[in-house]
């Protein structure tokens, strides 16, 4: 099939910055994809890389569209490198016929609380607004002083509530010990990537791949080992950057949580086939995109048949622009909330 193709980069500053023990995130960046068929037809995907995760850059998504040009086909978009995994997902969900789902009941949703003592102020009201889950960022302050804030924390959830603690790979192995010993005396239905592989820049810089996979070899044995040694289960997340990643961790029988940013791992199909097929424990995560990626994540979500997990996508408004954010943070989303997503008043705000 032939498209007219077109692009807008945007840059969006967060209303409230995000901090995670990568630093102050104070804006989103990406590409907004628009594909016009020959019919008429149009429709949207989103290229959002996160800095951290090793996946392409924007100006790499950005420059692959401008080399896509104007006028292109299905062939020359089955033919993007398999590097650009999140330019891939967003030009595969564009030509995606999403059909409803048959089970369209409501899904929980977990609501994401920010770092440090903020988020003690949040809890009491999302509980009465009705979550039941809610996603702390870790990793960010000392181990003392954070641990002294889970204790907090877990006294003010309510009965029966569950806690995700996310780490973004902030620790070493002691520090992933600590708080994986203090969690077993809490509801917390997991640790978020308590560590993670971080080869040397210059290693990267200078191709040494045999550097880099050590790096992640360690790594990958370190979350084996705490995921054996400790009850409180983990969960995967900047570790599985694509399809490769999922097999990679089926085949070595990790026993967690994955944790699935679907916008940034290519065409997922088959990752999310081969989950699965291994019963796996899936959690579908947004990836701070724009209403038109929160829109394509939330249908694959929809489309899941292995067993629910509270989605963690109650995270907005994440901008200013009411046109640009996903739904409203609620305890509960249904795919009615999901189709009424508005993708060209969202293009039409950033052009």
């Amino acid at each position: 099939m032939n498209y007219h193709f077109d692009y807008c980069r945007y840059r969006l500053p967060f209303r409230a910055p995000l901090w995670t023990a990568h630093g102050c995130w104070e804006a989103r960046e990406g590409v907004i994809l628009r594909l016009e068929s020959e019919g008429g037809a149009i429709s949207y995907g989103e290229a959002c890389p996160i800095p951290w995760f090793g996946t392409e850059t924007v100006n790499e998504v950005e420059e692959a569209c401008r080399q896509v040009g104007a006028e292109t086909n299905d062939a020359i978009l089955d033919g993007l490198p398999e590097k650009l995994g999140c330019l891939r997902s967003a030009v595969h969900s564009a030509r995606m016929d999403w059909n409803a789902p048959e089970d369209e009941s409501a899904r929980a949703v977990a609501a994401l609380l920010p770092s440090g003592k903020q988020a003690l102020d949040l809890i009491e009201p999302r509980a009465e607004a009705g979550f039941r889950t809610f996603k702390w960022k870790v990793g960010v302050g000392s181990v003392a002083d954070e641990l002294v804030l889970l204790d907090d924390i877990c006294g003010r959830l309510s009965g029966g509530a569950k806690l995700r603690l996310d780490a973004n790979g902030a620790w070493e192995r002691r520090s992933a010990e600590k708080w994986l010993d203090r969690c077993a005396d809490y509801p917390v239905e997991y640790v978020e990537q308590p560590c993670f592989a971080e080869a040397s820049a210059f290693a990267k810089a200078m191709g040494d791949k045999s550097a880099v996979s050590a790096a992640q070899r360690r790594a990958e044995d370190l979350l084996l080992g705490l995921a054996e040694d400790f009850p409180t289960p983990l969960a995967l997340d900047e570790s599985i950057m694509s399809g490769h990643d999922v097999t990679r961790w089926i085949d070595q029988g990790w026993p967690g949580y994955f944790v699935l940013k679907t916008s940034l791992m290519g065409e997922a199909a088959n990752a999310l086939a081969a989950l699965e097929k291994a019963d796996a424990k899936v959690v579908f995560s947004s990836a701070l995109e724009t209403a038109v990626g929160a829109k394509a994540a939330l249908k694959r979500a929809f489309a899941w048949n292995g067993s629910p997990h509270a989605l963690g996508f109650g995270v907005w408004p994440l901008f200013n622009d009411f046109e640009v954010n996903g739904p409203a943070a609620a305890p509960l989303i249904r795919w009615d909330d999901v189709t009424r997503i508005d993708e060209e008043a969202l293009w039409n705000a950033l052009s």
